[in-house]
């Protein structure tokens, strides 16, 4: 693959900004991907598992300009056992998302590019067994990218700014994105950023180790209210946001095609359960524990 080919697809993945954790894989330069996220709750038998895929398919439009669609599924099981004030929890353990996106990137000048993405999500337990109008999510995303690679060379520096809209974060305004990546030997390399900071050692061609910190988290609505003991406020929708430190190991069969596995611990475990507002209604153990994901990617 050419240098051109392969900063064409770098520009392609700074668009893969909406998905189902409702954070950025700005960050990444996978085009698709298949994982399993586990981490169970300590102080309790509750667990959290989580089977996810998405892929990209980026299209050139022009010279510098290319449409990159995308789709992202997301099948989650969360096992509750502790007590509630809305009855058992164990009728509201599955969960499922699909999310559609559609971006578009350009140049602006020599440095500088712009890429923009719309994104519609279903994200719901999916108990009536249909859609409904709070099942409908929608996110969007600009960003300005700097890279400072020049031709026959590989890129020492990449910085990344924007803003971040979603219906899934509570704030009723677009957030901040700030990311920068930097080699700075020729087996370590280090990224600035959310959802993911890391330090990088590349052992080898085939093997490398970091260690992470990281956001993860999901979304989706409960179609079936539930009445809460001693508020008036109804469990609407669930909302789970972790911060989480570890280590990852990724193995590269081929110079696209990784598995990888990452573990490590949370710093922060927030699942909430919340009303129409985004307000918390119920606070789900907070407690925290291990965290483990695996998968296979394809990257640039």
């Amino acid at each position: 693959m050419n240098l051109k080919k392969i900063k064409f697809y770098h520009w392609c993945v700074f668009l893969l900004l909406a998905g189902v954790t409702d954070f950025s894989q700005a960050q990444s330069t996978d085009l698709a991907r298949i994982e399993y996220t586990y981490f169970p709750q300590s102080s309790s038998d509750n667990s959290f598992r989580r089977f996810r895929t998405f892929v990209n398919f980026p299209i050139k439009l022009g010279e510098d300009a290319y449409l990159v669609p995308g789709l992202d599924y997301e099948n989650i099981n969360f096992k509750y056992e502790d007590n509630a004030p809305f009855g058992n929890l164990r009728d509201l353990d599955r969960y499922q998302s699909f999310t559609a996106t559609l971006g578009f990137t350009d140049k602006i000048s020599e440095k500088w590019r712009y890429a923009v993405q719309g994104g519609l999500m279903l994200a719901s337990n999916f108990e009536l067994g249909k859609i409904i109008n709070d099942d409908l999510l929608y996110t969007g995303a600009v960003l300005f990218i700097n890279d400072s690679g020049k031709e026959g060379v590989e890129v020492p520096w990449r910085l990344i700014l924007g803003l971040h809209y979603s219906t899934t974060s509570g704030f009723p305004f677009p957030l901040p994105i700030v990311n920068y990546y930097r080699e700075f030997h020729p087996n370590w390399s280090y990224t600035l950023g959310v959802p993911k900071s890391n330090l990088k050692y590349y052992i080898d061609k085939k093997n490398e180790l970091q260690a992470f910190v990281t956001l993860d988290g999901f979304f989706a609505n409960i179609q079936e209210n539930r009445e809460v003991e001693g508020s008036t406020a109804l469990a609407e929708n669930i909302s789970m946001t972790i911060v989480l430190a570890g280590i990852g190991y990724e193995y590269n069969f081929t110079d696209h095609l990784v598995y990888y596995v990452y573990a490590g611990h949370t710093i922060r475990n927030d699942i909430r359960i919340r009303d129409d507002n985004r307000d918390d209604v119920y606070d789900i153990n907070r407690v925290n524990t291990f965290y483990g994901r695996t998968g296979l990617k394809f990257k640039i």
